[in-house]
């Protein structure tokens, strides 16, 4: 495989894409592979929020499709569309996150321990919408990346945010109350060029202090 590794490229040349070749399947290594990529992405305190869940089958993109309002075009010609939820109990991952961290040299135990112990009742405290604040931040930032990663592999995406959120985590078998769907990324081999937008001039909307 040939990676594409013009940032400029990647970036600037990155357009939202709604019909896909259909004949074209990401093999399941290579999705690993770009979703690993997307999670170099900061999270809080490293809790990463972000639970992917790859709906690439035609019968679960059947189920996808009535919840996902306007854009079925991009459920039927996708290789996949990526559904990405932010986990409310995160803070269960911690001890895992953070001994992998000690395994691996990059943190000492006694730092780990002091860490742990501010950042879980902490967490564990937060109310409901705060809780949802962080893990939806976080998650966004995974998001974008697997955008950009998925550019480097010679793929592209559309974001979608227009979907039954209230249906979405039970449909694919999440329990609705911890797992609270972020947005939808379609992928695959584009067969359309996409729009061309324009975005504002950054003097427009930034103030120097």
């Amino acid at each position: 495989m040939t990676m594409n590794n013009d940032f400029a490229d990647i970036a600037y040349n990155r357009k939202s894409i709604r019909v896909y070749d259909e004949n074209v399947k990401i093999p399941k290594e290579e999705m690993l592979e770009m979703i690993q990529k997307s999670t170099i992405a900061p999270s809080s305190v490293n809790m990463q929020p972000w639970r992917f869940v790859v709906v690439e089958s035609d019968e679960e993109k059947a189920k996808l499709k009535p919840l996902i309002r306007f854009n079925t075009r991009q459920n039927d010609t996708s290789s996949a569309m990526l559904l990405i939820f932010g986990d409310m109990e995160c803070y269960e991952y911690g001890e895992e996150i953070y001994d992998q961290a000690v395994a691996e040299g990059k943190m000492t135990q006694q730092t780990r321990d002091d860490q742990l112990a501010a950042i879980i009742p902490y967490y564990k405290n937060f109310t409901r919408q705060e809780m949802n604040d962080v893990i939806k931040i976080d998650s966004s930032l995974a998001a974008m990346q697997f955008m950009l990663v998925a550019r480097s592999y010679g793929y592209d995406t559309n974001p979608i945010g227009g979907f039954e959120a209230d249906q979405l985590a039970e449909a694919f078998g999440l329990d609705k109350d911890r797992y609270v769907p972020v947005m939808i990324l379609s992928v695959g081999k584009a067969v359309e060029e996409g729009y061309n937008s324009i975005r504002l001039d950054a003097k427009e909307f930034t103030t120097f202090k």
